[in-house]
Protein backbone atom coordinates (compact mmCIF):
# COMPACT_ATOMS: atom_id res chain seq x y z
CA UNK A 1 0.00 0.00 0.00
CA UNK A 2 1.36 3.37 -1.30
CA UNK A 3 1.25 5.96 1.63
CA UNK A 4 0.83 9.37 -0.63
CA UNK A 5 1.09 11.74 3.11
CA UNK A 6 5.12 9.84 3.83
CA UNK A 7 7.61 11.93 2.78
CA UNK A 8 11.65 10.92 1.38
CA UNK A 9 13.68 9.89 4.74
CA UNK A 10 15.42 13.00 5.39
CA UNK A 11 12.83 15.41 3.84
CA UNK A 12 10.58 17.37 5.72
CA UNK A 13 7.76 20.03 5.66
CA UNK A 14 7.79 23.40 8.32
CA UNK A 15 4.67 23.70 9.98
CA UNK A 16 4.05 26.83 11.99
CA UNK A 17 5.27 28.21 14.31
CA UNK A 18 8.84 26.88 12.67
CA UNK A 19 8.24 28.27 9.27
CA UNK A 20 7.70 31.75 10.33
CA UNK A 21 10.73 31.94 12.50
CA UNK A 22 12.98 30.88 9.73
CA UNK A 23 11.12 33.08 7.15
CA UNK A 24 11.76 35.97 9.79
CA UNK A 25 15.13 35.38 10.34
CA UNK A 26 15.92 34.91 6.71
CA UNK A 27 14.87 38.72 6.26
CA UNK A 28 17.01 39.50 9.10
CA UNK A 29 20.10 38.04 7.88
CA UNK A 30 19.45 39.71 4.40
CA UNK A 31 18.92 42.78 5.92
CA UNK A 32 22.28 43.18 7.90
CA UNK A 33 23.66 41.96 4.37
CA UNK A 34 22.03 44.67 2.81
CA UNK A 35 22.89 47.10 5.38
CA UNK A 36 26.60 45.94 4.56
CA UNK A 37 26.25 46.66 0.82
CA UNK A 38 26.05 43.18 -0.14
CA UNK A 39 23.92 42.71 -3.22
CA UNK A 40 21.25 39.57 -3.04
CA UNK A 41 21.37 36.94 -6.05
CA UNK A 42 19.21 34.19 -7.03
CA UNK A 43 20.54 31.03 -8.86
CA UNK A 44 18.64 28.70 -10.42
CA UNK A 45 17.95 25.50 -8.48
CA UNK A 46 19.17 23.50 -10.96
CA UNK A 47 21.74 23.85 -13.56
CA UNK A 48 23.99 21.68 -16.14
CA UNK A 49 26.30 18.85 -13.97
CA UNK A 50 29.28 20.37 -15.07
CA UNK A 51 28.56 23.95 -13.74
CA UNK A 52 27.53 22.65 -10.22
CA UNK A 53 30.54 20.58 -10.16
CA UNK A 54 33.58 22.33 -11.41
CA UNK A 55 36.46 22.62 -9.39
CA UNK A 56 35.42 21.00 -6.77
CA UNK A 57 37.14 17.29 -6.98
CA UNK A 58 35.08 15.05 -5.46
CA UNK A 59 33.33 16.94 -2.66
CA UNK A 60 30.00 17.88 -4.52
CA UNK A 61 29.93 14.79 -6.22
CA UNK A 62 28.07 11.96 -3.99
CA UNK A 63 25.45 15.22 -2.45
CA UNK A 64 24.29 15.93 -5.96
CA UNK A 65 20.65 14.79 -7.19
CA UNK A 66 21.26 13.74 -10.94
CA UNK A 67 18.89 14.42 -13.58
CA UNK A 68 18.53 13.93 -17.37
CA UNK A 69 16.94 17.10 -19.07
CA UNK A 70 13.96 16.30 -21.69
CA UNK A 71 14.98 19.59 -23.65
CA UNK A 72 18.52 19.49 -24.40
CA UNK A 73 19.26 15.38 -23.06
CA UNK A 74 22.26 17.21 -21.20
CA UNK A 75 22.87 16.13 -17.19
CA UNK A 76 21.33 18.38 -14.99
CA UNK A 77 21.96 18.81 -11.33
CA UNK A 78 20.24 20.02 -8.32
CA UNK A 79 22.40 22.27 -6.45
CA UNK A 80 24.21 20.66 -3.62
CA UNK A 81 25.73 24.37 -2.72
CA UNK A 82 25.42 27.83 -3.75
CA UNK A 83 28.89 28.61 -3.98
CA UNK A 84 29.54 27.40 -7.45
CA UNK A 85 26.47 29.10 -8.84
CA UNK A 86 27.94 32.51 -7.04
CA UNK A 87 31.13 32.50 -8.94
CA UNK A 88 29.79 31.79 -12.26
CA UNK A 89 27.50 35.12 -11.55
CA UNK A 90 30.56 36.93 -10.92
CA UNK A 91 32.65 35.66 -13.49
CA UNK A 92 29.63 36.39 -16.21
CA UNK A 93 26.49 37.79 -14.65
CA UNK A 94 28.62 40.46 -13.10
CA UNK A 95 31.65 40.62 -14.53
CA UNK A 96 33.34 43.90 -13.64
CA UNK A 97 36.62 44.38 -12.31
CA UNK A 98 35.94 45.52 -8.64
CA UNK A 99 34.99 43.93 -5.67
CA UNK A 100 31.57 41.68 -5.79
CA UNK A 101 29.89 41.10 -2.53
CA UNK A 102 27.04 38.73 -3.17
CA UNK A 103 24.92 37.21 -0.75
CA UNK A 104 22.26 34.30 -1.20
CA UNK A 105 19.38 32.80 0.66
CA UNK A 106 17.59 29.16 -0.08
CA UNK A 107 17.25 25.66 -0.08
CA UNK A 108 19.82 23.14 -1.75
CA UNK A 109 19.57 19.57 -2.50
CA UNK A 110 21.51 16.53 -0.84
CA UNK A 111 21.79 13.38 -2.38
CA UNK A 112 22.27 11.84 1.27
CA UNK A 113 22.68 13.56 4.80
CA UNK A 114 25.94 15.48 5.71
CA UNK A 115 25.28 14.23 9.32
CA UNK A 116 23.75 12.24 12.05
CA UNK A 117 19.67 13.38 11.51
CA UNK A 118 20.77 15.99 9.22
CA UNK A 119 18.26 17.60 6.82
CA UNK A 120 18.48 16.44 2.74
CA UNK A 121 17.34 19.85 2.34
CA UNK A 122 19.26 22.38 4.05
CA UNK A 123 18.09 26.08 3.93
CA UNK A 124 21.72 27.76 2.93
CA UNK A 125 22.15 30.93 3.78
CA UNK A 126 25.80 33.12 2.96
CA UNK A 127 27.53 35.91 1.74
CA UNK A 128 30.34 35.81 -0.85
CA UNK A 129 33.32 38.63 -1.61
CA UNK A 130 34.81 38.62 -4.71
CA UNK A 131 37.99 40.94 -5.68
CA UNK A 132 39.48 41.88 -2.34
CA UNK A 133 42.48 40.09 -1.94
CA UNK A 134 44.34 39.29 1.39
CA UNK A 135 43.46 39.58 5.10
CA UNK A 136 40.95 42.30 4.37
CA UNK A 137 38.84 40.34 2.86
CA UNK A 138 39.02 37.36 5.49
CA UNK A 139 38.59 39.22 8.40
CA UNK A 140 35.36 41.22 7.28
CA UNK A 141 33.62 37.89 6.26
CA UNK A 142 34.12 36.35 9.35
CA UNK A 143 32.82 39.50 11.33
CA UNK A 144 29.69 39.36 9.12
CA UNK A 145 29.44 35.54 10.06
CA UNK A 146 29.51 36.11 13.71
CA UNK A 147 27.10 39.23 13.53
CA UNK A 148 25.11 36.12 11.02
CA UNK A 149 24.82 33.99 14.29
CA UNK A 150 24.07 36.54 16.59
CA UNK A 151 20.91 37.37 14.21
CA UNK A 152 20.34 33.55 14.75
CA UNK A 153 20.11 33.87 18.21
CA UNK A 154 23.67 32.10 18.85
CA UNK A 155 25.32 35.78 19.95
CA UNK A 156 28.35 32.78 22.08
CA UNK A 157 30.25 30.81 19.59
CA UNK A 158 33.65 29.48 19.52
CA UNK A 159 35.46 30.46 16.04
CA UNK A 160 37.77 27.61 15.09
CA UNK A 161 40.44 28.27 12.16
CA UNK A 162 42.93 26.96 9.99
CA UNK A 163 44.95 27.49 6.72
CA UNK A 164 44.68 24.83 3.79
CA UNK A 165 48.20 26.16 2.73
CA UNK A 166 49.98 24.55 4.94
CA UNK A 167 49.14 21.17 4.26
CA UNK A 168 49.68 21.89 0.33
CA UNK A 169 53.06 23.54 0.89
CA UNK A 170 54.01 20.29 2.89
CA UNK A 171 53.10 17.94 0.58
CA UNK A 172 54.51 19.94 -1.90
CA UNK A 173 58.11 19.97 -0.38
CA UNK A 174 58.10 16.51 0.74
CA UNK A 175 57.39 15.46 -2.94
CA UNK A 176 53.92 13.52 -2.99
CA UNK A 177 52.38 12.26 -5.46
CA UNK A 178 48.75 12.11 -6.01
CA UNK A 179 48.09 8.41 -4.41
CA UNK A 180 50.38 9.25 -1.63
CA UNK A 181 48.74 12.84 -1.26
CA UNK A 182 45.32 11.25 -0.83
CA UNK A 183 46.78 8.70 1.78
CA UNK A 184 48.10 11.74 3.94
CA UNK A 185 45.12 13.60 3.11
CA UNK A 186 42.33 11.11 5.13
CA UNK A 187 45.01 10.67 7.66
CA UNK A 188 45.61 14.26 8.59
CA UNK A 189 41.65 15.20 8.13
CA UNK A 190 41.08 11.76 10.56
CA UNK A 191 43.81 13.08 13.08
CA UNK A 192 44.78 9.12 12.70
CA UNK A 193 48.25 9.70 14.62
CA UNK A 194 49.01 5.71 14.00
CA UNK A 195 48.86 6.02 10.09
CA UNK A 196 50.36 9.25 9.99
CA UNK A 197 53.17 7.94 12.14
CA UNK A 198 53.35 5.14 9.53
CA UNK A 199 53.07 7.75 6.40
CA UNK A 200 56.29 9.77 8.36
CA UNK A 201 58.55 6.86 9.10
CA UNK A 202 58.04 5.39 5.20
CA UNK A 203 58.69 9.57 4.06
CA UNK A 204 61.58 9.75 6.07
CA UNK A 205 61.74 13.89 5.12
CA UNK A 206 61.37 16.81 7.82
CA UNK A 207 58.69 17.84 5.86
CA UNK A 208 56.65 14.63 6.33
CA UNK A 209 57.93 14.96 10.21
CA UNK A 210 56.25 18.33 9.64
CA UNK A 211 52.81 17.45 8.29
CA UNK A 212 52.88 14.39 10.77
CA UNK A 213 52.58 17.52 12.96
CA UNK A 214 50.03 18.94 11.87
CA UNK A 215 47.56 16.71 13.22
CA UNK A 216 48.22 17.64 16.82
CA UNK A 217 48.67 21.52 16.43
CA UNK A 218 44.93 21.97 17.95
CA UNK A 219 44.14 24.11 20.84
CA UNK A 220 44.41 27.63 21.65
CA UNK A 221 46.73 30.57 20.36
CA UNK A 222 49.76 28.69 21.78
CA UNK A 223 49.51 26.60 18.23
CA UNK A 224 50.74 29.40 16.33
CA UNK A 225 53.15 29.52 18.85
CA UNK A 226 54.22 25.38 18.31
CA UNK A 227 53.43 26.05 14.55
CA UNK A 228 56.18 28.48 14.34
CA UNK A 229 58.93 26.05 15.97
CA UNK A 230 57.73 22.83 14.83
CA UNK A 231 57.16 23.89 10.66
CA UNK A 232 59.67 24.41 8.05
CA UNK A 233 60.40 28.53 7.43
CA UNK A 234 59.07 28.62 4.28
CA UNK A 235 57.50 31.77 2.59
CA UNK A 236 54.67 30.98 2.11
CA UNK A 237 54.28 29.02 5.41
CA UNK A 238 55.45 32.13 6.99
CA UNK A 239 52.79 34.34 5.46
CA UNK A 240 49.87 31.44 6.19
CA UNK A 241 51.12 31.56 9.77
CA UNK A 242 51.06 35.72 9.95
CA UNK A 243 47.22 35.38 8.75
CA UNK A 244 46.40 32.95 11.06
CA UNK A 245 47.74 35.71 13.80
CA UNK A 246 46.32 38.49 12.16
CA UNK A 247 43.09 36.75 12.65
CA UNK A 248 44.37 35.90 16.79
CA UNK A 249 44.88 39.72 17.20
CA UNK A 250 41.63 40.71 15.85
CA UNK A 251 39.43 38.11 17.28
CA UNK A 252 41.31 37.53 20.80
CA UNK A 253 38.98 38.27 23.84
CA UNK A 254 36.73 39.08 22.03
CA UNK A 255 34.77 35.41 21.27
CA UNK A 256 36.27 31.93 22.02
CA UNK A 257 38.96 30.81 19.76
CA UNK A 258 41.02 27.83 18.65
CA UNK A 259 42.95 26.72 16.12
CA UNK A 260 43.86 23.38 13.76
CA UNK A 261 46.03 23.11 11.59
CA UNK A 262 44.83 19.85 10.37
CA UNK A 263 41.02 20.99 9.30
CA UNK A 264 41.28 20.06 5.42
CA UNK A 265 37.51 20.32 4.92
CA UNK A 266 36.72 21.64 1.42
CA UNK A 267 40.53 21.19 0.27
CA UNK A 268 40.47 20.78 -3.21
CA UNK A 269 38.70 24.32 -3.67
CA UNK A 270 39.91 26.33 -0.53
CA UNK A 271 43.04 28.08 -1.02
CA UNK A 272 43.82 29.89 2.11
CA UNK A 273 42.36 30.38 5.49
CA UNK A 274 39.08 27.95 6.60
CA UNK A 275 36.80 28.56 9.70
CA UNK A 276 33.87 27.16 11.09
CA UNK A 277 31.80 28.41 14.05
CA UNK A 278 30.86 26.32 17.18
CA UNK A 279 27.72 26.45 19.81
CA UNK A 280 26.91 24.59 22.86
CA UNK A 281 23.79 22.23 22.17
CA UNK A 282 25.50 21.40 18.45
CA UNK A 283 27.00 18.47 17.21
CA UNK A 284 28.59 20.11 13.84
CA UNK A 285 29.52 23.20 12.97
CA UNK A 286 26.75 26.00 12.51
CA UNK A 287 28.40 27.81 9.52
CA UNK A 288 31.67 27.50 7.81
CA UNK A 289 33.91 29.36 5.41
CA UNK A 290 36.99 30.09 3.67
CA UNK A 291 39.37 31.50 1.19
CA UNK A 292 38.69 29.72 -2.04
CA UNK A 293 41.16 32.10 -4.72
CA UNK A 294 40.89 29.57 -7.68
CA UNK A 295 37.16 28.59 -7.69
CA UNK A 296 35.92 31.09 -10.66
CA UNK A 297 38.62 29.42 -13.20
CA UNK A 298 36.49 26.92 -14.25
CA UNK A 299 34.19 29.95 -15.18
CA UNK A 300 37.41 31.38 -17.11
CA UNK A 301 37.83 34.38 -14.26
CA UNK A 302 39.81 32.96 -10.92
CA UNK A 303 40.09 35.96 -8.79
CA UNK A 304 40.13 36.35 -4.96
CA UNK A 305 37.06 34.79 -3.37
CA UNK A 306 36.00 33.70 0.55
CA UNK A 307 32.34 33.26 1.99
CA UNK A 308 30.58 31.39 4.20
CA UNK A 309 27.74 29.64 4.78
CA UNK A 310 24.86 28.46 7.25
CA UNK A 311 22.09 26.21 7.13
CA UNK A 312 18.78 28.02 8.69
CA UNK A 313 16.89 24.84 9.18
CA UNK A 314 19.90 23.22 11.56
CA UNK A 315 19.88 26.49 13.40
CA UNK A 316 15.56 26.52 14.31
CA UNK A 317 16.20 25.49 17.88
CA UNK A 318 18.19 29.05 17.95
CA UNK A 319 16.13 30.99 16.28
CA UNK A 320 14.21 34.01 17.76
CA UNK A 321 10.67 34.16 17.96
CA UNK A 322 9.02 35.52 14.99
Amino acid sequence: MTYRWLLPEFIEDLLPPDAWRLESARRQLLDLFRARDYQLVMPPLLEYIESLQAGTGRDMDLLTFRLVDQMSGRQLGLRADTTLQVARIDAHGMNHAGVNRLCYAGSILHARPEGLNQSREPFQVGAEIYGLEGLEGDIEIQELMLEALKCAGLPSVTLDVGHVGLFRVLSRLAGLDPKSEGEWFEATQNKDLPALDALAAAQGTPAGQALRALAQLNGGQEVLVRARQILPREPDILQALAQLEAVATQFGGRVSLTFDLAELRGYHYHSGLVFAAYADGYPDAVARGGRYDDIGRAFGRARPATGFSLDLRELLPSLPPS
